[in-house]
């Protein structure tokens, strides 16, 4: 009975003795990070979407109030300069255009015997039978049906003109992009009914972030990897209050007949080295958007601390940044979602 009982308190020392206490552990080594060296900002092309417009676009709108009466196009069509393109009601106006008729065959009336009136007093002071005043006031008389002739006459035009404003016409040749206007529609004088966007140059709208200045010059990327020469025609005056860009207009270099309008491109901007201290070129993941703005993670003495920085350009790979470093400097450049502040960490290959 004692052997069996010898065995067992062996065993037990031997499993007690095989189990390591937790001041026997080892410790668990430091994250590996990969990490890259700021050096200087390098040129960089700036890859940004740009959109097909017409060198002219054109609202479209009646320039007297009135129904529509009918509408001869649809959005899309291609159209020729002084095509009909809506028509309004044109009854009230035309009876503008007989009450101004009227008004003017009152005028020539009054116009017609203030003339003979006049030349009546003149003879009769001819004769000696009536004064000179009376001679001014007939001649005042007649100044003043000739102002009211000439006002009549105006008036005429005017109506007519508005007559002949019932006809929407195309100003120029090129393609509806967008028609707004229906049979029936009460259209204000100036209302767009339609965008004509005319024949002739292409252009390539693109919109840059705030801080960029749209370079002088590009390309535009189409489907089959063919590029089209941009350059720059305007910029916008002010920032979009909402988006936080400047639009810029840049001009097809080469013919463009295949350019769908309304097309979404590939457009690419080269970026000269940047000259201001403190601006440099990282990769996109290792820019850390937690927090209250972006951020890189900075490397001293085998631990990471959050560095604030401005985001200057974005392409597809990197992004230029402006931030209180030096080019010797090593940031992380991949999983900074995981690190936080004073972490302690191991640069990939040490």
């Amino acid at each position: 009975m004692r052997a069996p009982t010898l065995l067992l308190l062996l065993s037990a020392a031997g499993v007690s003795a095989c189990v390591a206490t937790p001041e026997q552990a080892a410790p668990t080594p430091p994250p590996l990070v990969k990490t890259v060296t700021l050096g200087g900002s390098p040129g960089m092309t700036l890859g940004l979407s740009g959109t097909v417009r017409a060198r002219v676009e054109s609202p479209l709108g009646f320039q007297v109030p009135g129904r529509i009466a009918r509408r001869a196009v649809d959005a899309g069509q291609t159209v020729t300069a002084g095509q009909v393109l809506f028509e309004l009601d044109q009854r009230d106006l035309q009876q503008m255009v007989r009450a101004a008729e009227a008004d003017l065959a009152a005028a020539e009336s009054a116009l017609a015997n203030a003339n003979a009136e006049l030349a009546r007093q003149r003879k009769l002071l001819e004769q000696q039978f009536t004064s000179a005043q009376a001679l001014e006031q007939v001649q005042l008389l007649q100044r003043q049906m000739q102002s009211q002739h000439a006002a009549a006459s105006a008036r005429l035009a005017q109506a007519r003109n508005g007559l002949g404003y019932a006809r929407l016409q195309a100003p120029a040749g090129g393609v509806l992009t967008e028609v707004s206007g229906e049979t029936g529609q009460v259209v204000g004088a100036g209302q767009p009914v339609a965008m004509l966007a005319q024949a002739g140059e292409r252009e390539v709208e693109v919109y840059f972030p705030e801080n960029q200045t749209p370079p002088a010059s590009g390309s535009a990327v189409l489907a089959d990897g063919s590029t089209l020469a941009l350059k720059l025609r305007e910029t916008a005056g002010a920032v979009d209050p909402y988006s936080r860009t400047r639009r810029a207009r840049y001009t097809v270099q080469q013919p463009a007949g295949s350019l769908l309008l309304g097309a979404v491109l590939r457009t690419r901007f080269s970026r000269p080295q940047a000259a201001a201290e403190g601006d440099f070129s990282v990769p996109l993941a290792a820019i850390d958007e937690r927090g209250t703005g972006p951020r890189v993670w900075q490397i001293k003495q085998g631990r990471v601390q959050p560095v604030p920085i401005s985001l200057l350009a974005l392409d597809q790979h990197s992004a230029r940044i402006r931030a209180p470093l030096s080019a010797s400097d090593k940031v992380v450049a991949l999983g900074t979602h995981l690190l936080i502040d004073n972490m302690a960490v191991r640069e990939l290959g040490q």
